[in-house]
């Protein structure tokens, strides 16, 4: 292994290459810190032809490679396991290119998200992908995640929103397949293999991404809803009335907003009354009137009794003061202490149904337990978290996380659902997933990970 480390030293220079366990002690420990692992070492190469010359060293002494970018999964995927060479993309940080009439950027890995965005708005163009880590999450780690966001509604996930990838194979070799075109039908679309992979079957370096005309207008508002089925007919009340132009729609449980007012300074409630249920809606767009045309159709809503109260943002101020308090339900949940965490997806039509026979599940197996639900109630992706309040009961619940996934995957499963929507599978869901997927998903997606890593030295023991 010294000879492995010297050779990675020789390729990037010493100082690219860290073995102090200081210094790997970010690297090697997850966001929400429940996995910790060791590194043989730290790689950090600078560009696609170091990274395949670390992995090429890699695989010829038989060591396994942990691909990483901004160490903000919450799966455990990019964390090491003992003795793998994490291979840090945050070098690998260029905007290569911007066509603008094309509407298309190529970007090295190790961007950071809000850098992306921030280069195709200087292009007056808009790069959708949107989270709540956007400024420390890398364009390479919400690809091999396939990232979802508040806005799939509008846009799609990470997935959608490629054309192409440049891929750095478990041998050493290079795929380019930066190929920055809408219709391509000349066989396999390999792209598809690694977004969402995990760094499973390879490590992405670049990627062509798909920009949207910048949106000029932009509508929000905070709206309390009686229940969830309230909140389901009014996202077709409003898809009815602005089409493509409803962009986010997202989800806050009362749990969930009281964790961000206890923890997060400066947040305040934007409704009286504590409603139960809340949304943050958003409208975008190139209409002047988008503001209008989501009050109408909220005052509609109202004489319906699908809204209960809203307030509508009229500075931008107001606006990011509404959306801190959604992006920041994950950095408060963090900071309340551990919880058992769940990113589900069922069809839209039946999220009432899944949050009711969910809820009355785990009272009646936990009675007293605390519920955090929140999410993309557009796309139909909710987290949906439990706890108990003290420290002490919550440990000895914590204890129990098989029965409550039990309780919560198989009723996601009935509805015909997923039990990874956009954190993937990582180390955290990798055995759990085999009782929900059929033996031949199962075999096929080992025939790929065999065809492409037939030694295992991709990111083992995550996924399959």
């Amino acid at each position: 292994m010294s000879a492995l480390i010297a050779e990675l030293s020789r390729l990037l220079g010493g100082r690219h290459v860290l073995t102090a366990t200081e210094d790997l002690a970010p690297y090697c420990t997850d966001w929400r810190g429940r996995y910790a692992g060791s590194g043989l070492c730290v790689a950090l190469p600078a560009s696609t032809e170091e990274v395949a010359a670390v992995v090429a060293a890699c695989t010829a002494v038989g060591v396994a490679i942990v691909p990483q970018g901004g160490n903000t999964g919450l799966c455990g995927g990019a964390t090491p396991r003992g003795g793998e060479v994490v291979v840090s993309l945050r070098r690998l940080n260029r905007i290569l290119a911007i066509d603008a009439a094309n509407n298309s950027m190529t970007v090295e890995a190790g961007c950071t998200l809000q850098a992306v965005q921030d280069a195709a708005l200087a292009a007056d163009r808009l790069f959708p992908l949107s989270l709540a880590a956007e400024g420390s999450a890398t364009l390479g780690g919400n690809l091999s995640t396939n990232a979802g966001g508040v806005q799939v509604l509008r846009y799609g996930n990470a997935r959608d929103l490629t054309l192409g990838l440049e891929v750095v194979l478990a041998d050493g070799r290079i795929w380019d397949g930066l190929r920055a075109l809408r219709k391509d039908n000349t066989g396999y679309d390999l792209k598809h293999l690694f977004i969402g992979a995990e760094g499973t079957l390879g490590l992405i370096t670049a990627a062509t991404l798909k920009l949207f005309p910048r949106p000029r207008a932009h509508a929000t508002a905070w709206v309390a809803v009686p229940d969830a089925a309230a909140a389901v007919r009014l996202l077709g009340r409003l898809r009815d009335a602005a089409g493509d132009q409803v962009t986010a729609f997202e989800m806050v449980g009362r749990s969930a907003l009281e964790l961000v007012l206890r923890h997060v300074p400066n947040s305040r409630d934007p409704l009286a009354g504590r409603p139960a249920w809340q949304l943050l809606i958003e409208l975008s767009g190139a209409r002047d009137d988008l503001a209008a045309v989501l009050e109408q159709a909220l005052q509609q809503a109202a004489s319906e009794g699908l809204v209960a109260d809203a307030v509508l943002a009229h500075s931008a101020a107001q606006t990011a003061a509404l959306w801190a308090l959604r992006e920041n339900v994950s950095e408060a949940q963090k900071i309340e202490g551990v919880s058992i965490k769940h990113d589900i997806a069922v069809p839209v039509s039946r999220i009432a149904e899944f949050i009711a026979r969910a809820d009355a599940a785990l009272q009646a197996a936990f009675p007293g337990v605390r519920i955090v639900c929140f999410g993309h109630i557009g796309d139909g992706n909710l987290h949906y978290n439990q706890s108990r309040p003290d420290a002490q009961s919550n440990a000895e619940f914590i204890a129990q996380t098989g029965a409550v996934n039990r309780i919560v995957h198989d009723l996601v499963h009935e509805l015909g659902g997923s039990i990874s929507a956009e954190h993937g599978l990582g180390q955290l869901k990798r055995e759990e997933v085999l009782r929900y997927k059929s033996r031949t998903e199962m075999d096929l997606m080992r025939a790929v990970k065999q065809a492409l890593d037939p030694r295992g030295l991709m990111n083992p023991g995550k996924v399959i």
